[in-house]
């Protein structure tokens, strides 16, 4: 048995056989595309990284010659996020899963990429690569359920901290990249349930205070220094360039994990969980919010998040061409594909947010009073 399977959740209805049929026929829609890769997908992957050299290149030189005029600032300063965001989720964060260690170019293998983030490579490997891919959305295993701050399910301890829900969801998405960085530290044990000392924690982190100074002296030393006169333009728009892409990772990780359809589960015996059954909680703990190419590219992909959980190791883009197939066979096998346009997922997150902010019992009670003054009032 995999988590909750045989609960009362929205894949209850499908027996063990019907469960096995169902993984066999996604891995072979996975085998179909990896078995194709090639010159196509090169291309691509070449592609993306020069436009995040050029953009770079593009936009710090405004910044450190032409700084000082509004309109340079703005556009150098905007383009400079735009690179960022393209570097950690489009290249960064897909060539770190291993998507294109077929092509043996050692720039470009999974093992040897350090993006341009504050979150070392291999801890983010560990965390996210390792923890979270394999233990998707379970309670106390995947430390994204949340992030040590965060209530995002009714199944999860409520907390006093947890009144705090929506302030410190909005400062971990201005703050991403520092959160990410020290996520392997799990704070919260150190902060809030004094099982870990901050010697212990001082120690786990050497490896992030190397890469986090580094960051830090990058965006506000050199590139302020070297620009001499410009140095205040080029801090500062480092700075929103680095908010710029915070904002909108954190969104598109929130709006592929957090929303209300996005179910959680109870830990359980994953380790007789089998490849489909794995396959299956991927699908239900997962989000994709639709949109055009520049939607796509922008998140990394990550739209498509549902295929990207059943095919981390797959070029990300292939998944506009898996989606269809995977949608479909969702709809045959009668399975939720949690599925819509990115404002409304969005929406949902702050929905589940606040809900959860509160203990159980007294959102209970609220919906009773809320229902009676309806009721009442003859209200819709």
């Amino acid at each position: 048995m995999a988590v909750e399977l045989k609960s009362a959740s929205k894949s209850a209805h499908l027996s063990p056989e019907q469960v096995q049929e169902f993984g066999r026929r996604v891995e072979e829609i996975r085998l179909n595309v990896m078995k194709n890769l090639g010159e196509e997908d090169s291309k691509y992957i070449y592609k993306v990284r020069n436009f995040v050299r050029y953009t770079e290149i593009a936009s710090r030189g405004m910044l450190m010659f032409g700084g000082w005029i509004p309109p340079v600032w703005l556009v150098g300063t905007a383009m400079l996020g735009v690179s960022k965001i393209v570097e950690n989720m489009e290249l960064g964060h897909n060539v770190m899963h291993g998507q294109f260690d077929w092509l043996n170019d050692p720039s470009l293998r999974g093992e040897n990429y350090d993006w341009d983030n504050t979150c070392s490579g291999n801890d983010w490997r560990y965390t996210h690569n390792y923890m979270h891919h394999t233990y998707t959305n379970i309670i106390g295993q995947d430390h994204d359920v949340g992030y040590g701050i965060l209530r995002v399910s009714e199944k999860q301890e409520w907390m006093p901290l947890n009144l705090l829900n929506i302030p410190l969801a909005l400062q971990l998405m201005f703050f991403f990249q520092w959160y990410v960085g020290v996520q392997n530290l799990h704070l919260e044990d150190a902060i809030i349930h004094k099982t870990k000392s901050w010697k212990q924690v001082w120690a786990d982190a050497a490896e992030f205070r190397k890469k986090a100074t580094r960051q830090t002296l990058k965006d506000y030393v050199f590139f302020p220094a070297i620009a001499t006169i410009n140095f205040i333009p080029v801090l500062a728009g480092n700075a929103v360039a680095n908010i710029m892409r915070n904002l909108w990772a954190s969104a598109v990780i929130f709006n592929g994990h957090f929303t209300e359809d996005a179910e959680i589960f109870e830990p359980d015996n994953t380790a007789t969980e089998t490849k489909a059954e794995w396959y299956l909680r991927q699908i239900r703990g997962s989000s994709n919010f639709t949109g055009g190419k520049w939607m796509h590219f922008m998140s990394g992909n990550l739209s498509h998040q549902i295929e990207h959980h059943l095919f981390p190791d797959m070029p990300a883009n292939r998944y506009e061409q898996v989606a269809p197939q995977i949608r479909a066979l969702c709809a045959e096998y009668g399975i939720n594909y949690n599925e819509a346009n990115f404002m409304k997922q969005f929406g949902t997150v702050w929905v589940a947010l606040a809900k959860c902010s509160l203990p159980n019992d007294v959102r209970g009670h609220l919906s009773q009073a809320v229902s009676k003054f309806k009721a009442k009032f003859k209200f819709a």
